[in-house]
C-alpha cells in the first residue's frame, strides 16, 4: 500500500519540483523496490484537474500571533488525553510551499509517546477549514504535502485550508513498531484521533478562533485512516475522502498478498508470470474498446484457459498463448484466495484489466526476482497479527484454512482492521463521505471497496438513503491511488468541501490524463457505483460529454462468498473477536 498520489496541479515548478521528492514507504525489504518504482510515479502522479496561477493568496482570516510565538507554546495540558509539545515553528517562504504558493508557519510536534506530526498554517488567507492527510504503506513518516485527492486544487493552493500528517506514531517504514503495544495502537486506530485534537488545538492559539470545518484525505493506508476516524471517531471530521482503503487491513496483507504470491511462485518456484502481454487477451476477452479501458471490469469473466498452449506450441509475440501453469497462477489471482471450502479469505481479487499494472508488485521482473507482495506479507506477519514476533515467517507459510484465518484475525479485527459497515453516528454527525478506488489496482483490489460499500447500503437503509451522506466513485484503468491507463486526475476536495458546505452532493466526478506540461489529454466522467460511464454519444472516447451514466448489473448485484462475514457480502456484520464470532448488526 505505498501510494500518496495526484489530484490536482497547480503552475508552480517549485511546488512540483518539491512534490517530486515525496515518496511513501513500504513495508520491510520491499522498501528499496517499492521506492524505486513508485517514487517517481509519485511525483509523476500530481497531475490537475484544476490550473491555477501561482497567485496572492485570497484575503481570509489573519493569525492573532507570530510564528515564532507558537514555538513557545505550553500546550502539554491543552487536550486531556493527548499530552503533546510543539518543537519548532519556522516561517516558510511561498516559494517553498510545496503545497501552494502561500506562506506558511510550519508548526512540528511529537504527541506522546513519539507521535510526530507537522501543520502548515497559512499566514495569509485562512478561511477557517482543516484538512489532515494521510500517509502509505506502514507510515514512518509525516506526509502533509501528500494530500491524494487534494493536491494542488482549489482552494488548498491558496492558503484557505491549515494541512497537518503524522507519522502515526514510529519511524520506521517497516512493521517491527508493531512489538509495541502502544505503538501498535497508535497505527491502528489512535493516532490520527490524536492528531486532530492536537491540531485544532494550535490552530485555535495561532488564530485566535477554531476551524470552523475539518476535512480528511487519504489513499491506501491513508484511504484506511479515512475509514477508521470514520467507524471510530464519527465526530472529528465533517467531510472524509477515502481513496483505495486498506481498511480490511489483516486479511490483505496475509492472505490476499500472500495468495497472489503463491499463486505467481507455483510450489515455491520461479515466477510463472513476468510480462505483459497477457494484457491484451485480456482486452480481446472482455471485448474492450479501442481505447484500451474496460469501464466495467466486474462483469467481464474471461478464462485464461481459453488461450492455453496446445500440444508443442510455444507462445510467440504473434501467436500468444499461456503454459498450463501460466493458468492456473491466472485462474487463482482472478478468484482471489479462498479456504478449504472454497469461502474467500479476503473480500476481493484482481480485475480483469488490471495486467499491466502488476509489474513489481504482483509479478517480478525476473522469474527469480522477488515481487512486492512477498514483502508486504512478511512485516505483517512477522510482527503485526500475532501475539509475539514471528520472525522467520514468509508468505509461504499462510495456510489458507478457515482454522487458519480465525487464527490471523483474531489480533487484526480488533487493532487494524477499519470494516464495520455500520456509519449511522457519523451520518448523524452531518458527514459526508467519498470514497474511490481505481479499477486496475494491482495492491488492494477494488472488489474489496465495493463490498464494503455494499455492506454500509445494506446497513443504512439502502442506495437511496445510503448515496445521502456517503458515495464511492470507482475509476477504469486506474492503478493504485493513481497512475495505470485511465484518467487518473480529478479534484475530490472541491466536490466534499461542496457537499458538506452547501448540500451539494456529487453526481459525478470529472478524471482527466494529464501530461508534463499540465494540458488535459482526455478526461471522463465517474459516477456513483454502480454506474458506470459508457460512451453512448459515438463521440471521441477522450472527451468527457461523449458518456453517460449506465448501471453496472455485476457491481449491482455483487455478492461475496467471504469468511469474514456469517454471509455473503457482509450481508451479515460479525467479527471474530476474543477467539469467538460475535454479531454486531444484522442478524436474521
Amino acid at each position: 500500500m505505498p501510494k500518496l498520489f495526484r489530484r490536482c496541479r497547480w503552475n508552480s515548478a517549485t511546488s512540483m519540483a518539491a512534490l517530486a521528492a515525496v515518496v511513501a514507504l513500504v513495508t520491510g525489504a520491499g522498501v528499496a523496490l517499492a521506492n524505486s518504482t513508485t517514487g517517481s510515479a509519485q511525483a509523476a502522479n500530481s497531475a490537475s484537474a484544476k490550473a491555477v496561477s501561482a497567485s496572492t493568496p485570497t484575503s481570509g482570516i489573519a493569525p492573532a500571533m507570530s510564528c515564532s510565538g507558537v514555538a513557545q507554546l505550553d500546550l502539554a495540558a491543552a487536550v486531556p488525553g493527548v499530552p503533546f509539545e510543539i518543537t519548532s515553528a519556522t516561517e516558510l517562504a511561498a516559494s517553498a510551499n510545496a503545497l501552494g504558493n502561500w506562506a506558511a508557519c510550519d508548526v512540528k510536534g511529537v504527541i506522546a509517546p513519539q507521535l510526530h506530526f507537522e501543520i502548515k498554517l497559512p499566514e495569509a488567507g485562512w478561511q477557517a477549514n482543516y484538512l489532515q492527510v494521510g500517509c502509505g504503506g506502514l507510515c514512518g513518516n509525516t506526509s502533509v504535502t501528500s494530500a491524494p485527492a487534494s493536491a494542488g486544487c482549489v482552494p488548498l493552493t491558496t492558503g484557505a485550508f491549515a494541512v497537518a500528517s503524522s507519522d502515526e506514531g514510529h519511524y520506521q517504514g517497516g512493521g517491527l513498531f508493531s512489538t509495541d503495544p502502544t505503538l501498535r495502537a497508535d497505527f491502528g486506530y489512535e493516532s490520527d484521533h490524536e492528531l486532530v485534537q492536537a491540531a485544532k488545538a494550535v490552530i485555535k492559539q495561532y488564530y485566535g478562533q477554531a476551524a470552523t470545518h475539518s476535512y480528511f484525505d487519504g489513499c491506501s493506508q491513508g484511504g484506511h485512516q479515512a475509514l477508521t476516524e470514520a467507524q471510530r471517531y464519527p465526530a472529528d471530521f465533517d467531510g472524509i475522502i477515502a481513496g483505495a482503503p486498506a481498511n480490511n487491513f489483516t486479511a490483505l496483507n496475509t492472505f490476499s498478498h500472500a495468495w497472489t504470491a503463491q499463486s505467481v511462485y507455483l510450489n515455491g518456484g520461479p515466477a510463472t508470470i513476468t510480462n505483459a502481454d497477457l494484457h491484451q487477451a485480456v482486452l480481446k476477452g472482455c471485448g474492450a474498446p479501442a481505447d484500451g479501458i474496460i469501464a466495467d471490469p466486474l462483469s467481464c469473466t474471461w478464462d485464461p484457459g481459453t488461450i492455453q498452449c496446445g500440444a508443442g506450441q510455444t507462445s510467440t509475440s504473434d501467436a500468444y498463448c499461456l503454459t498450463a501453469d501460466q493458468v492456473t497462477t491466472l485462474r487463482r489471482i482472478y478468484a482471489g484466495p479462498t479456504d478449504e471450502h472454497g469461502q474467500l479469505l479476503y473480500p476481493g481479487y484482481q480485475l480483469r484489466g488490471s495486467e499491466l499494472n502488476w509489474a513489481g508488485i504482483i509479478t517480478p521482473a525476473a522469474a527469480t526476482g522477488a515481487s512486492g507482495d512477498i514483502s508486504f506479507v512478511r512485516e505483517t506477519l512477522r510482527y503485526q497479527i500475532f501475539d509475539s514476533p514471528q520472525p522467520t515467517l514468509t508468505y509461504k507459510d499462510i495456510k489458507f484454512t478457515a482454522t487458519y484465518y480465525k487464527k490471523v484475525m483474531r489480533l487484526g479485527e480488533g487493532m487494524y482492521d477499519a470494516t464495520d459497515p455500520d456509519l449511522t453516528a457519523f451520518k448523524k454527525a452531518g458527514g459526508k463521505l467519498i470514497l474511490w478506488h481505481g479499477l486496475g489496482d494491482q495492491h488492494i483490489p477494488a472488489v474489496g471497496t465495493m463490498a464494503y460499500y455494499k455492506a454500509v447500503e445494506k446497513i443504512m437503509g439502502g442506495e437511496t438513503d445510503t448515496k445521502t451522506f456517503a458515495r464511492l466513485f470507482l475509476l477504469p484503468g486506474v492503478a493504485h491511488c493513481g497512475g495505470g491507463q485511465g484518467p487518473d486526475t480529478f479534484d475530490a476536495l472541491t466536490a466534499i468541501t461542496d457537499w458538506v458546505t452547501k448540500g451539494d452532493a456529487p453526481a459525478s466526478l470529472t478524471t482527466k490524463s494529464v501530461d508534463s506540461s499540465g494540458n488535459t489529454t482526455a478526461s471522463r466522467p465517474v459516477y456513483p457505483f454502480p454506474y458506470h460511464a459508457k460512451n453512448t454519444t459515438g463521440g471521441p472516447a477522450t472527451d468527457a460529454s461523449s458518456y453517460t451514466p449506465v448501471k453496472s448489473t455485476a457491481e449491482a448485484g455483487l455478492k461475496l462468498d467471504w469468511l469474514g462475514s456469517f454471509r455473503s457480502g457482509y450481508e451479515t456484520v460479525g467479527n471474530w473477536v476474543g477467539g469467538k464470532w460475535v454479531v454486531t448488526k444484522g442478524k436474521n
